[in-house]
């Protein structure tokens, strides 16, 4: 029979005793309360500034300009009506109506999470955010105000709200002044602007359009572009450059931007070595992440493109010599596979910026997905030593592995995804994949770990993992945890539509609850039968895989060359990582 699983040390640091492990992160950020709470109270200044506003047009200062030429202004725009301007303005208002608003809304924060290839949940929540508060303070509003509408002929139906503010032109400003910004902030090139002024400009084309059809007072449309513009100020300030990592108070004075070398070639904590893969990291990017730095006092970051010989280990293993005390490596999951292999059990700090598709490390740690907000926040964290996965086997020489590694479906699935796919997708292309996958042929293999006896398998997949969580939040290896110096095993190997029920229920429901599934008895393992459960966990720290033929094989999500073996083995603490500080 199979030993026992080995004893899981302590818990890390900033991670909650007794907690989950399927899934959980120890260094999620901070400041969402704090955040939520300055949003709250700067909405009801908000709503207090709206509603006095409204309250002086319609009272004290009724008898005043502009309010006294008002009505002349909606009675010059009925006069001068004809068809081409009513079904021209009829489109502008559709531009701002709920529904619109609504779907334009739900689809552009779709596309921020699910396009790029970093989901911009950030970008999605102030969009989101911007148009459910400017509605929010516009129902607070049409309450407290009583305003008529003009007295002309309206080419819309009546809304049983108050004139006062135009909903429409609020809503249109939160949503297209929203995505505005983002375009400003994000695009490229001359489109950037471009882009950036129509969507400025509808806002505009609504409010006027509400004027033309008789709907709204030009103090009403003006009220509605301060409320969204309010909105988007709240929620853009405190979302977009507001900071929401809270760190550990410093335990001293914080070292100066230069320092001295004690020694030639010894590591200067104020030396940065950016390790970046030019396909996924613009000159923008990188202007941004050298801006960051230099917040953090490291004045002259060295920057390093990888190629497509050496993703990363060579010129890290460069900047190592040249005496780093930081290592940033934006990129995904290959880039940081390959700089960790040669960091390995150096001490010298890596900050993760995942710019990549998958982003597994990343996730399971629980950092920021947009790299700006990755890299301050490790600069703001404390150095955790995390394991690292050693592997080999024939044609693949020995390196390391930071999240997964597997052979079969998985490594077959990386095989058919198209990088085009990737960049397009992100990380959905790896669904679409897996369904031309799915034919996988089932393997043979034996197994043995540490020093149990051997086992006989066949499975679809064996997945070998440092950490459990893939894209999409779903669970493989309930019980991983980077840091607990063991490697994890999954076993996949369902027979029918049955075994494919089971095995899917399994890992929905996060797996076993212990770490190891011992075979049924031994007997039945040597000779071949297997286990008969289409899922088994296993936890080691050294495993030798052999299969019986050439079988597809992956590190980190990139495809290696096919073959017949490999053999794993922890190597604890080898990697030391920058982690949020204060994490949840």
């Amino acid at each position: 029979m199979p030993t026992a699983a080995p004893e899981r040390p302590a818990e890390l640091p900033g991670r909650r005793p007794g907690a989950d492990r399927a899934g959980r992160s120890f260094a999620l950020p901070r400041g969402t309360g704090q955040a939520a709470a300055r949003i709250a109270a700067l909405t009801v200044c908000q709503g207090a500034v709206m509603v006095g506003c409204g309250l002086l047009i319609t009272g004290p200062a009724r008898g005043l300009w502009p309010m006294t030429v008002e009505d002349d202004v909606n009675e010059g725009l009925e006069r001068g009506r004809t068809g081409t301007l009513t079904t021209l303005s009829f489109l502008g208002s559709e531009a701002g109506n709920t529904l619109t608003v609504i779907a334009v809304t739900v689809l552009a924060c779709a596309a921020l999470i699910l396009i790029p290839r970093l989901p911009l949940w950030r970008q999605a929540a102030f969009l989101a955010v911007a148009v459910s508060l400017q509605s929010l303070v516009f129902l607070i509003i049409t309450e407290a105000v009583d305003r008529h509408r003009p007295e002309v002929d309206r080419l819309d139906a009546s809304p049983p709200t108050s004139s006062y503010t135009s909903g429409h032109t609020g809503a249109a400003t939160a949503i297209y002044g929203g995505l505005a910004v983002l375009a400003l902030s994000r695009l490229r090139g001359p489109w950037r602007r471009i882009v950036g002024a129509v969507l400025l400009v509808v806002p505009l084309v609504v409010a006027l359009a509400r004027l033309y059809r008789g709907m709204h007072h030009p103090t009403d449309v003006i009220g509605g572009l301060l409320n969204g513009s309010l909105s988007l100020l709240i929620v853009g300030r405190t979302l977009l450059t507001g900071a929401t990592v809270t760190a550990a108070p410093d335990a001293g004075p914080a070292p100066s931007s230069t320092s001295t070398r004690t020694s030639p070639g010894a590591p200067d904590d104020r030396h940065a070595a950016v390790i970046f893969n030019p396909t996924v990291t613009g000159e923008a990017d990188r202007e941004a992440l050298r801006g960051v730095l230099d917040r953090h006092g490291y004045r002259v970051p060295v920057f390093i493109a990888t190629t497509a010989e050496d993703p990363g280990t060579g010129q890290t293993a460069g900047a190592l010599r040249n005496g780093a005390g930081l290592v940033v490596v934006c990129g995904g999951d290959g880039t940081l596979r390959a700089a960790a292999d040669a960091l390995a059990g150096s001490g010298v700090p890596l900050a993760v910026v995942p710019c990549g598709t998958g982003n597994l490390l990343a996730r399971n740690l629980g950092l920021p997905l947009t790299p700006t907000d990755a890299l301050d926040a490790a600069l703001r964290g404390t150095p955790h030593r995390l394991d690292l996965g050693r592997i080999e086997g024939d044609a693949l020489p020995a390196t390391h592995f930071a999240a997964m590694s597997g052979a079969g479906l998985d490594a077959a699935i990386m095989e058919r995804t198209d990088d085009r796919a990737k960049s397009v997708l992100g990380w959905p292309a790896y669904v679409l994949a897996g369904v031309g996958a799915l034919r996988t042929p089932r393997m043979r293999l034996t197994l043995r770990l540490d020093d149990a006896p051997a086992l006989r398998r066949t499975a679809r997949m064996v997945l070998v993992g440092n950490v459990g969580t893939v894209q999409g939040g779903t669970t493989l290896l309930p019980a991983a945890r980077p840091d607990d110096g063991l490697l994890d095993l999954l076993l996949l190997d369902p027979r029918g539509v049955a075994g494919w029920t089971r095995a899917l229920t399994t890992l929905v429901r996060g797996g076993a609850k212990g770490a190891r599934q011992a075979p049924a008895d031994t007997a039945s393992a040597e000779a071949g039968d297997g286990s008969g459960t289409p899922v088994e966990f296993f936890t080691f720290r050294r495993a030798e895989l052999t299969f019986d033929s050439a079988q597809s094989r992956e590190l980190d999500g990139d495809p290696v060359t096919q073959g017949r073996r490999l053999t794993a083995e922890v190597r604890p603490g080898a990697l030391t990582v920058l982690l949020p500080a204060g994490g949840r």
